[in-house]
């Protein structure tokens, strides 16, 4: 009977055509989805990989060394056509292909730069017998010029370049204009020669101060008056006294404000004048820059005027500015030094638009300094002797000056970013017009004079004080929310509650940043006696519920279902809030005089800006809370349940459970949680940038704002010139903001890997 039983059983045939269609086409399933997998996987990799390495393309340019090479060398422009003298001045225009020359003997020559050609020549109004003894320009770049001449006057003169574009091919002219006329100027010299003389200019006076041959020093104050129904301009004098020099007076310096006046003798030292007072200038600083043992050979101003560099004969330039003191008096200080060589120095050429310079010696050597990062950009053996009358094409892409063998040599300069450096990037500078070295980010202002100022501290110090303000917060109520929703919480209430919070992460963070800009941060300036008791008395207030609520009696305990009873919370909290919010004036009013900003910044010295950190804090936690939240919870769900039976059934309580078995367990879940939401903070955008005053400061005080990496790539990258050296240190920021979180995650997986090892075994 069995056997005929077993002989009805039908065979199962695994290999019919319909099962091997179905497990070749599981097969290829498979496959594409193995395939697909793998491709996705790869294909995020290549694209970090290709972010890094285009910042790195954007960012290498700013640390390129700077580069000259020869273009040109002729024979000094003017003399094939009787233009005789020594050179006094030389100079280039914008595009540089035309420049100037000037001689001792008052012949204009303009020729091309590339080649040597003359292009025109002049001559200046100097009457006979007269020679021009000495030379200034009014600004760095401004073309406008002081000759001053043997007789005891000078004559000003401005060289302008006009360029048209007849069959769309560029045509430059130059020509002399003389915007005061073309007579000599009578200045206070007693009509013997000038030996030194500067020139400013500004919208309502010139001011000429010039030194004779005797060490005297003599000034004008030339008021400008216009003529409103021709423009023209007319200029009315007015001596002005001048203080007694001590020495021979090498060179001097004229700032733009018409105040300080920097002069330097041939014993070393360099005094500073006061010309507030026209009719009392007084000696304000006398400083001896080489105590005895080198003599001062140049005085130059830097672009601006607010700097005065210094050079010696041991090859050695020094940078000084005038700073104001606690008792609100200025004095001359030393700001840095920059060592060229050990030859004397011939020349010093500034920038036309940037903090930078170019310094020439007697040996032939000509070397590129930036002054903001403090470093020598390039330093070139340029000729066998003596460099002289060196000059800066505007743009600083061209340098030509006179060599030992009597020619004119150009060269060609590649320098895009000198104002970059590890110093300038990372560490205290002392900027133009500070009482001291600090870090600021200051990328741009009104005029072309201004120093740039490229410290990434500030913003740096602010991306990771955004970042643990908004972790202070979001991560002891994400973790221990997620505690309970996972741990404790009813069932049914956790599919209610852990969805809802996990909808928070798709509010967009604009609108949050919104919010805490328009609403919270207002309301916080307001109510701030509210919001600090309301953050002192919540977590008292819930404490007392939950220790009112396990004593009460079972019959009432009983009617909230088990698991149920955080719900009850939500009102009591409102309860509480409302009544800490409905207290801040009363409280204003007890403890602190009815205005507690005023409190913190008067009696504290606590300074309180409106969008601050604690506004930030909040509003980004908010948005840092369900990433922890969601990530910490799941960790926590997914520690197996046997661990936690076995530990109860033990005797442990469940709080002793959780702790000592489900915390452990879950932990490299509940790190990767932190670090995950770590990173969201350090990178977030729009809450900083609309929820603080987005001032790129160094402060650790809550109460004030900040500006933070990415926020500042958002608000300056529209207003960046596109291969500058502004865009490119924002391309910088972008990277260090790259690596920041490839550490930081690369780290958080170390400890993520060791946290499952150590606690694997339980």
């Amino acid at each position: 009977m069995n056997d005929q039983a077993v002989k009805r059983t039908p065979k199962l045939d695994f290999e019919t055509p319909q099962l091997l269609r179905y497990r070749k086409l599981r097969a290829i399933k498979d496959k594409v989805a193995q395939v697909s997998i793998g491709m996705g996987g790869v294909s995020v990799i290549v694209a970090i990989t290709l972010i890094f390495f285009y910042l790195l393309y954007e960012v290498m340019p700013l640390f390129q060394p700077a580069d000259m090479s020869q273009a040109a060398a002729y024979s000094i422009p003017g003399t094939d056509q009787g233009a005789v003298g020594k050179t006094v001045y030389l100079a280039m225009e914008e595009q540089a292909e035309k420049a100037i020359r000037v001689t001792d003997s008052g012949n204009v020559i303009f020729f091309n730069v590339q080649d040597g050609s003359t292009v025109s020549t002049q001559m200046l109004p100097v009457p006979n017998g007269v020679k021009v003894t000495s030379f200034s320009e009014a600004a760095t770049g401004s073309h406008l010029v002081i000759a001053g001449l043997s007789d005891g006057t000078a004559i000003v003169f401005k060289h302008s370049y006009k360029m048209t574009f007849p069959d769309d091919v560029r045509v430059i002219t130059p020509f002399i204009e003389y915007p005061y006329g073309a007579s000599p100027i009578v200045l206070g010299g007693n009509g013997v020669a000038i030996k030194n003389s500067v020139l400013r200019d500004s919208e309502t006076a010139v001011f000429v101060v010039g030194v004779n041959e005797h060490n005297e020093l003599f000034s004008t104050y030339f008021s400008k008056e216009e003529d409103f129904l021709s423009g023209e301009i007319t200029l009315e004098a007015s001596e002005v006294a001048m203080p007694t020099v001590n020495g021979d007076i090498i060179d001097m310096q004229l700032g733009p404000d018409l105040r300080w006046l920097y002069v330097a003798t041939s014993n070393g030292k360099l005094d500073v004048y006061d010309l507030f007072d026209h009719d009392n200038p007084v000696l304000n600083s006398r400083i001896d820059l080489t105590e005895g043992k080198h003599q001062i050979t140049s005085l130059e101003l830097l672009l601006g005027g607010i700097s005065v560099l210094v050079a010696d004969s041991s090859g050695e330039v020094s940078q000084w500015f005038m700073v104001r003191g606690d008792s609100n008096e200025f004095s001359l200080k030393k700001i840095r030094t920059f060592e060229h060589g050990d030859a004397a120095i011939t020349g010093i050429a500034p920038e036309h638009r940037r903090k930078g310079f170019v310094v020439s010696d007697e040996q032939g050597h000509v070397s590129i300094f930036n002054s903001t990062a403090h470093r020598m950009l390039l330093d070139e053996k340029v000729s066998d002797g003596k460099v002289s009358h060196i000059t800066i094409a505007p743009r600083a892409n061209f340098l030509i000056f006179e060599d030992a063998a009597s020619q004119m040599v150009l060269w060609k300069v590649d320098n895009e970013h000198p104002e970059v450096s590890w110093q300038a990037l990372w560490e205290e500078v002392w900027y133009e017009g500070y009482q001291e070295a600090d870090y600021i980010w200051q990328s741009s202002a009104a005029n072309n004079d201004f120093e740039p100022k490229y410290s990434l501290m500030p913003l740096a110090f602010g991306t990771l004080k955004a970042a643990f303000y908004a972790m202070l917060i979001a991560t002891p109520l994400a973790i221990c929310g997620a505690l309970y929703t996972a741990y404790f919480m009813a069932p049914r209430l956790r599919r209610k509650v852990k969805p809802a919070i996990e909808l928070m992460e798709a509010l967009p963070t604009v609108i949050l940043g919104f919010l805490a800009g328009l609403f919270f941060a207002p309301f916080m300036e307001v109510h701030l006696p509210g919001i600090f008791s309301w953050l002192l008395i919540t977590p008292i207030s819930i404490v007392l519920f939950g220790y009112v609520w396990a004593n009460l009696p079972e019959t009432i305990r009983h009617k909230i279902p088990e698991g149920w009873d955080p719900l009850l919370l939500v009102p009591w909290i409102a309860l509480v809030s409302w009544f800490c919010f409905e207290m801040s004036p009363v409280l204003e009013m007890w403890f602190f005089d009815g205005d507690m900003r005023s409190w913190l910044t008067n009696d504290l010295g606590i300074d309180f800006d409106q969008r601050n950190a604690l506004v930030v804090g909040a509003a980004m936690g908010f948005a840092v809370i369900p990433t922890i939240f969601s990530i910490t919870e799941d960790a926590i769900f997914s520690v197996p349940k046997h661990l936690s039976y076995g530990s109860l059934a033990l005797g442990a309580t469940p709080w002793q459970t959780m702790t000592r078995v489900v915390l452990p367990t879950a932990s490299p879940g509940i790190f990767s949680a932190v670090m995950i939401g770590m990173g969201r903070a350090v990178g977030e955008t729009m809450i900083v940038l609309m929820a603080t005053g987005n001032t790129p400061i160094m402060d650790v005080n809550i109460f004030e704002g900040m500006r933070t990496l990415s926020a500042n790539i958002a608000v300056e990258m529209p207003e960046s010139e596109v291969g500058g050296s502004h865009y490119r240190i924002l391309f910088l920021a972008a990277f260090v903001l790259f690596l920041f979180t490839f550490v930081v995650n690369t780290l958080a997986e170390y400890v993520r890997q060791r946290l499952r090892n150590k606690y694997s075994v339980i």
